[in-house]
């Protein structure tokens, strides 16, 4: 799947000097995880940010390559290669271990919005029909949060419901890396379903590899690259820019909830600022509602010199 901005830039694209020779010759993104974890297993690799502001929880490339495989390990015990897995997560580090979980077992990974309302709700279940899965993926609180609707809805009840977060790390022995390539599938993106019933766009490894190095070309990105992401990762901009390019390039990310950010804009640019990262941006609104919603007196305090690449996308750009 190509985005607007990939379609805009991809005749730009070269290969950057910046980035290791190998990332351009991954046949999928199971190796390039393992390479990572491999030579900066101890770097922090995604930060997220609790509260929006300063309760943090880490995860480091070798922590996220360890949970992956586990749950690797689990699905390939209990699915045929190749099986749609639901992934139906809040904002967190959680996620990422999920999604890489999928994508090393041999599996299509399905990221879903959690169901905040009926329409949403309707929403899933379009997905879940169209998409097949029979397992689902989430965490204990989530599930616990979310029991009434699963038990009341057709499509979620059928499903079979793991808490990743009860998988036992030791089972990252029993994995066994999958027969795929480039043409594998490794994700089903759905439209969100607003004008309609939603739509999967299929998209391979090579896709998303490919999408990897443009962005790594066209934003200058390197193992020094810092990004601050509060887009959810079911959508294409939070998937691709916030939990796989941070990992393409061998940087790290700081992960906020979209929530956190649309109740207080500050938040987002305070983290920039705090963490001095380099890279970050969202929709149109969002650059809008930091000019509404920032006073003068509360930029005075930022130091936004760090922030080189300032993304804008999604939606028209004004």
């Amino acid at each position: 799947m190509k985005s607007n901005t990939e379609d805009a830039l991809s005749h730009l694209y070269t290969p950057n000097p910046c980035a290791t020779n190998y990332t351009q010759k991954l046949p999928h993104l199971i190796q390039l995880l393992r390479r990572r974890a491999q030579e900066q297993g101890e770097k922090n690799l995604y930060t997220y940010l609790n509260d929006g502001e300063t309760q943090e929880t880490r995860q480091t490339y070798g922590e996220l390559e360890q949970r992956a495989l586990a749950i690797a390990a689990y699905l390939q015990a209990h699915l045929a290669p190749g099986s749609t897995v639901l992934l139906l997560y809040p904002p967190g580090i959680e996620f990422p271990a999920a999604f890489f979980g999928c994508l090393c077992a041999g599996m299509v990974a399905v990221p879903a919005n959690l169901p905040y309302s009926n329409r949403f709700l309707a929403s899933l279940g379009a997905t879940i029909s169209d998409a097949g899965p029979t397992i689902a993926l989430s965490t204990t609180a989530t599930l616990e949060e979310y029991r009434p609707q699963i038990e009341r809805t057709p499509a979620l009840v059928h499903l079979k419901w793991i808490a990743t977060d009860t998988i036992p790390d030791h089972l990252a022995h029993d994995w066994r890396e999958p027969s795929i390539g480039p043409d594998s599938l490794a994700v089903l993106q759905y439209t969100s379903g607003s004008t309609g019933s939603p739509k999967g766009i299929m998209i391979s490894h090579g896709n998303l590899l490919h999408n990897s190095a443009v962005i790594h070309s066209v934003f200058g990105h390197s193992p020094t690259m810092r990004g601050v992401i509060w887009l959810p990762p079911f959508h294409d901009m939070g998937l691709v820019g916030g939990i796989i390019q941070p990992v393409y390039a061998g940087g790290d990310a700081i992960l906020m909830s979209p929530v956190h950010f649309i109740q207080k804009p500050l938040r987002w640019l305070t983290a920039i600022s705090r963490h001095s990262a380099t890279t970050s941006g969202g929709p149109n609104f969002a650059y809008d509602l930091c000019v509404q919603k920032i006073t003068p007196e509360q930029k005075s305090a930022l130091d936004l010199s760090s922030w080189d690449v300032a993304f804008n996308g999604a939606e028209p750009v004004r």
